[in-house]
């Protein structure tokens, strides 16, 4: 038996596993079936927690930072692993806190290890902010087909630490038919996969200085969810890029779980993107590990 927590971010449901000493190995179909939503607990992913000297990974977290004691070994259902969840951190950090592992004051930061790097996390109005670091434009952007969508569209390649392709679409209607219970289909395929946003503009698309926009996300070795952290970022950043020069930089994103914050800003290496919004704990319980 392992004790275990369920937790979400908008939706964005995880397992949380507390193992601080390495000592649990976790295969991808033992993720999967604690993941399965009939058969198991249910969830987009799992979250171990994990300190960053018991984990292979960690050496490069602390050399980057050493003050990032814990390391967010994420997987996703399928069991694969990811290098990074924004609403996932967020969730992580919560359970630390109310776990007594770490402790984050008002105007203080807590650095967290990921596959990604590491990735700092503050306080906010909403719950709590993570600076997802430098983001590009990946130069990957595939045609992208899905149920529900008459004719393949154009995708722009966003890297925020992960890979993700958004695709903007013309209407609200559009948004609503999509059927992506299958994987949306890349042209070219990319070797490590992606996740997919479709969206949409507000209406006004800029509101009091703030963008607006609405999504949906099929995340790979997932499917779609009702909402996804870095997905909401890439989108907002893809949207900023489309519409130019002017465009502000500061965003709310609507997804089937709540609405998120993006802000983007200048760092002494780049600029950053940052995702702000909650994180709660729903249940803890024990479960046998097969």
């Amino acid at each position: 038996m392992i004790a275990f927590t369920k937790g979400h971010g908008t939706g964005n449901d995880f397992v949380i596993i507390a193992d601080p000493d390495g000592a649990l190995e976790l295969s991808a179909d033992q993720v999967a079936a604690l993941c399965d939503r009939h058969f198991g607990i249910g969830a987009d992913g799992i979250l171990r927690v994990v300190r960053s000297t018991a984990i292979a990974e960690g050496a490069a977290t602390l050399a980057e930072e050493p003050a990032a004691e814990w390391f967010m070994d994420y997987r996703n259902a399928d069991g694969s692993i990811a290098e990074m969840c924004g609403n996932g951190v967020r969730v992580f950090v919560h359970y630390l806190l109310r776990s007594g592992l770490a402790t984050l004051e008002p105007g203080s930061t807590l650095p967290i290890g990921t596959r990604a790097g590491v990735r700092d996390i503050t306080r906010s109005a909403n719950g709590y902010q993570v600076d997802l670091g430098l983001w590009k434009l990946s130069g990957d952007d595939p045609l992208v087909t899905a149920d529900g969508l008459p004719v393949a569209r154009p995708g722009l390649g966003i890297d925020v630490g992960n890979p993700h392709v958004v695709v903007a679409l013309a209407e609200e209607a559009e948004l609503a038919v999509l059927e992506l219970h299958r994987a949306p289909e890349l042209d070219p395929a990319l070797p490590n996969g992606a996740n997919v946003e479709f969206v949409v503009p507000g209406e006004p698309l800029v509101r009091d200085g703030i963008g607006h926009v609405r999504m949906r996300v099929s995340e790979r070795g997932v499917g779609e969810t009702l909402s996804c952290g870095t997905g909401v970022a890439a989108t907002a950043l893809a949207v900023r890029h489309w519409a130019g020069e002017k465009a502000p930089d500061h965003w709310r994103v609507e997804v089937p779980g709540g609405v998120l914050g993006v802000r983007m800003f200048p760092a002494e290496d780049g600029e950053h993107v940052a995702l702000s919004g909650p994180a709660q704990l729903v249940y803890s319980g024990e479960v046998d590990l097969l």
